[in-house]
């Protein structure tokens, strides 16, 4: 068997190509008369073949021949690489100059990366949290008939302003808000109008469920969710803006929930016994807090009349200031604490010392008395137990000027307390500081300071003697101890609390009103007459009362402020902490105590405080 390898042929192989002459085959043949005739029409045919040879060309191109094929590929890939060139060249064009399709992806990623994290408290209730919302927008170059569409988005969306949706639509821009957060039912009504460049952008709304719970601690964010005051401007701080600004897409699930040190359950509780004694004492504002002394956390924070974060339109009116952080008051007999913890710690005196109390103290032209007056001589605890204000003035005075302002300087008294709340307030100390001044601030006039900064100088009275800058967010004890200082001796620290545990034990204490049976409550009033147009008016109070619970090992220290509380039936027309805030006090404390795993202890404590009953300290034989 062979194989016979035959060449392809084509429709003219073995032909005369027409007007070809070939004189060997006419010799050998004879001339065909056909193709003489055709060979004389030659000439005349030139023209109608030159008009066929472009056409003839791309014929013989895409004949099936060996040596076409190569010109045939090169040929197919310069049309794929011209159309792909022009496809991609326009996708580029609409790209750079498309300036309302770029408008509208920017929205878009600026939507998606303005997810922030939710926010818990120190159980994991959650205090704030986005939910997604849907806004219209409009690309008012693609809107042919801006009045029709303003009269029917201004139909299904009532709330809208005719003229300035009119302008907005007038404008050249490629991309403007029409409303923000509409509800579904709106949107559906929106979307069945069929505007051509009218629609529609998901968007994060940032929702507050406890209303009014924490308002001033939590903040709230704006429109455009940003952070706009309180917990949620300090998360923008720490880098959320900065990765919304650099164009990160961050979702909600991206971010880990921020964790307070606020307990949700004992807000609520604080909240509502504040405006019960707002209410019964026809008090212009109250405000109060909790403090972990152990760990500087702030467990709850409560400043009345507050804000729905979720409305916040009448956030900045100047009766809702946070006026735990950011007001700054005369805190009255409540700074007595300081000056004993000064006097003690300083070794001139110690608990058996006397003062001499038996008329007023001079100085000048300004003579200084006691409220309650006992015209004798009182021990220390006698003097703060009996709220002197000539016992504490001595003690200042013994101290000195300088003495005086390093120990109320290393107290954090004297400059700004900075927490993570962004709000906060500057002291307001006597430019020329001298005695005058020494005695007047050592009872808690003269001196104006934030309340949270004396929650804090009183907690490191009953800690220990260690200063804990307080925190908003949850944490250990141990975190809290890395960056605190001591600031009194322990020994001192023991004092302070028997002190306030004997104010509130003894019948001429003022504390009594806070003394709940079972949970071995001290504490300290304050009384200070508010400065109405530079001088102080006697009868418009600013009322404090500090508890420590239990007083034998404190785990938390409790503030209340009445500010102009007024003399109630009950009363007997008095108007001072002992008759407002420390009954306030006292039922925060019933109430919030167990919460705090402090539970009543129907058994007084054996031997609360040995060193004091070692030194045979007044009141300790009681």
């Amino acid at each position: 068997m062979s194989l016979v390898l035959q060449e392809p042929q084509t429709e003219w192989q073995g032909k005369s190509l027409p007007g070809e002459t070939h004189p060997e085959a006419d010799a050998a043949y004879g001339s065909d008369p056909m193709l003489d005739s055709l060979s004389r029409a030659a000439p005349h045919a030139s023209t109608r073949s030159a008009k066929r040879g472009i056409l003839g060309h791309a014929r013989e191109l895409f004949r099936l021949r060996h040596d076409k094929s190569t010109s045939r590929v090169g040929l197919a890939a310069a049309c794929f690489v011209g159309l792909f060139s022009l496809i991609g060249g326009r996708l580029v064009y609409l790209a750079v100059t498309s300036e309302n399709t770029s408008e509208v992806r920017r929205a878009a990623s600026s939507e998606i990366s303005a997810a922030r994290p939710d926010i818990v408290d120190r159980n994991g209730e959650i205090l704030a949290t986005d939910v997604k919302m849907v806004s219209v927008f409009a690309e008012p170059r693609n809107i042919i008939d801006k009045d029709e569409a303003v009269e029917l988005l201004t139909a299904v969306l009532p709330d809208l302003d005719a003229t300035d949706l009119r302008n907005k639509l007038g404008t050249k821009k490629g991309f403007v808000w029409v409303k923000r957060e509409i509800t579904p039912r709106q949107q559906a009504e929106v979307h069945r109008l069929g505007i051509p460049g009218i629609g529609f952008l998901p968007e994060n709304k940032r929702i507050y469920p406890n209303a009014e719970a924490a308002a001033h601690v939590l903040g709230f964010a704006n429109v455009d969710n940003v952070g706009i005051a309180g917990m949620e401007k300090y998360i923008d701080s720490m880098g959320l803006q900065d990765l919304n600004g650099a164009g990160f897409n961050i979702s909600a699930a991206d971010l880990k929930p921020v964790q307070l040190s606020l307990d949700l359950r004992v807000q609520h509780a604080l909240r509502d016994e504040l405006a019960k004694g707002l209410a019964k004492f026809k008090a212009k504002a109250a405000a109060g807090a909790i403090l972990d002394v152990n760990t500087g956390e702030i467990i709850a924070l409560v400043s009345l009349p507050d804000y729905d974060p979720n409305n916040p339109v009448d956030a900045l009116d100047k009766d809702r200031i946070n006026r735990i952080n950011v007001g700054v008051f005369e805190m009255g007999s409540t700074f007595k604490a300081l000056t004993v913890a000064m006097a003690l710690d300083s070794g001139k005196y110690n608990i058996n010392s006397t003062f001499d109390a038996r008329s007023g103290l001079r100085y000048g032209k300004f003579t200084i008395g006691d409220y309650h007056a006992t015209r004798r001589v009182l021990t220390t605890p006698e003097v703060f137990v009996h709220s002197s204000n000539i016992g504490t003035a001595r003690m200042a005075l013994g101290i000195g000027v300088d003495g005086h302002k390093a120990f109320l300087r290393k107290m954090g008294q004297l400059s700004r307390l900075e927490t993570e709340l962004p709000e906060s307030a500057l002291p307001i100390v006597p430019p020329r500081w001298g005695e005058l001044n020494t005695m007047t601030i050592a009872f808690g006039h003269g001196l104006a300071v934030a309340p949270l900064q004396a929650l804090m100088a009183v907690g490191a009275l009953v800690n220990g003697g260690v200063l804990i800058k307080p925190t908003f967010l949850k944490r250990t004890e141990a975190e809290a101890r890395q960056n605190a200082m001591q600031v009194i001796k322990p020994e001192t620290s023991e004092a302070m609390r028997y002190v306030m545990r004997l104010n509130a034990s003894v019948p001429e204490g003022s504390a009594s009103a806070a003394a709940i049976a079972g949970f071995f409550v001290g504490g300290k009033t304050g009384t200070a007459e508010k400065v109405i147009n530079g001088r102080y008016s006697k009868n418009k109070n600013l009322t404090t009362f500090t508890a420590v619970v239990p007083a034998d090992k404190p785990k938390y220290v409790f503030l209340t402020i009445m500010d102009e509380p007024q003399a109630v039936e009950g009363t007997y027309g008095f108007s001072t902490a002992g008759w407002n805030a420390g009954p306030v006090t006292g039922n925060i404390v019933e109430r919030v105590a167990p919460l705090l795993g402090v539970p009543p202890r129907f058994e007084p404590p054996s031997q609360p405080f040995p060193l004091m009953s070692r030194l045979g300290a007044w009141g300790s034989n009681r």
